[in-house]
C-alpha cells in the first residue's frame, strides 16, 4: 500500500468510487485549490482503495486544528488496516502543519469507524448533537 496526497483533478476523478457521489472536475478544481483542504488516497497495485480528506480550520483564539472530514475504504479492501493508516497519514500531516489536534464527527452506531478511530488512537471526547441547514443541490 502507498499513500499519496492527491495534487490533481485526475486522481480525484479516479478515486470517484471511494465517494459518495460522483466526482465533478469543477469541484475538484475547487477542492485543490481551496487552502487547507486535503485528500489523502491509499493505493493498492496502483488502484485507488481508500481515501482520507481533511480540513484546516482556523480560530482566532483556538489556532488551527484538522477535521477529518470523510474515510472511505473500498470494499474488497476493508479490514486490512487502510483506514487506520489513512487516519495516521491525516494525523501526522496535521501535526506537520501545526494544527493543536484532529477530530471527527461519528455516528454512535457507526462501529466500524468507531474502531477504525479508536484503532488510530483517537479518544471518545463525548456525545454532541449534530445540526445541518440543508441547501438546494449546487450547480
Amino acid at each position: 500500500m502507498d499513500i499519496r496526497r492527491a495534487t490533481t483533478v485526475a486522481e480525484l476523478v479516479a478515486a470517484e468510487h471511494l465517494y459518495d457521489e460522483p466526482a465533478r472536475a469543477e469541484w475538484a478544481e475547487r477542492f485543490l485549490a481551496a487552502p487547507g483542504h486535503l485528500m489523502l488516497i491509499a493505493y493498492v497495485e496502483g488502484a485507488p482503495a481508500g481515501m482520507v480528506s481533511g480540513i484546516e480550520m482556523l480560530h482566532p483564539d483556538k489556532g488551527t486544528e484538522m477535521c477529518l472530514y470523510e474515510l472511505s475504504v473500498d470494499e474488497p479492501y476493508r479490514r486490512r488496516g487502510i483506514g487506520r493508516a489513512l487516519v495516521e497519514a491525516l494525523r501526522e500531516v496535521a501535526r506537520e502543519r501545526g494544527c493543536y489536534d484532529l477530530w471527527v464527527g461519528v455516528d454512535t452506531d457507526n462501529d466500524a469507524a468507531l474502531a477504525t478511530y479508536r484503532s488510530a488512537g483517537a479518544k471518545d471526547d463525548g456525545v454532541f448533537a449534530m445540526l445541518t441547514w440543508e441547501f438546494s443541490a449546487q450547480q
